[in-house]
């Protein structure tokens, strides 16, 4: 009997951030109050699909907002903080070196979420699947289905199964 393998790719871009500390650098912008209440709603939407599923990766961006945001779905996932990979690559990258990324994945999990920054995000799925969206807001979350049974075999023939924010679930 032949099964056939799925890899899913969840985007995460990072929870809103603040512009209210003066001189602080782009990486290390906070998240603003709304933005930690809008990781805690997309992430408590999205753990009840993961559940049965202990499979599972984390990738984050360096900068604060973005590993804020990913901290905030490990917590709701039960997954420990530990778990979370920071990869220098996403942040500030384009949409070649999110794929790469991405192909480079731990095949040991089914099941990724990367935490990230937009327009490469956006640009990503509109690539890597038939979808035209034209922007993923802040705590946009898209999940993308690949019919490989390995991360760097994935091709832009992805199928966008969900695609959640904040707006949306309030």
């Amino acid at each position: 009997m032949y099964f056939t393998y799925m890899k899913t790719l969840y985007l995460v871009r990072h929870s809103k951030s603040s512009w209210s500390i003066d001189g602080i650098s782009d990486r290390d912008r906070p998240l603003k109050g709304r933005g930690i209440r809008d990781a805690h709603i997309v992430s408590e939407v999205v753990s009840r699909s993961l559940e049965s599923n202990p499979s599972v990766k984390l990738y984050s961006s360096p900068a604060n907002r973005a590993v804020h945001t990913a901290l905030i779905f490990a917590e709701k996932f039960n997954i420990n903080a530990s778990q979370l990979a920071i990869k220098e690559s996403l942040y500030d990258c384009n949409i070649h070196e999110l794929l790469s990324c991405v192909k480079s994945g731990s095949d040991t999990a089914d099941i990724a979420f990367y935490f990230a920054h937009n327009p490469t995000i956006t640009e990503f799925v509109n690539t890597m699947t038939n979808a035209q969206i034209s922007n993923i807001p802040t705590t946009g979350l898209v999940c993308i289905r690949f019919d490989v049974d390995h991360w760097v075999q994935i091709q832009p023939d992805g199928e966008l199964i969900q695609f959640e924010y904040p707006q949306r679930l309030k």
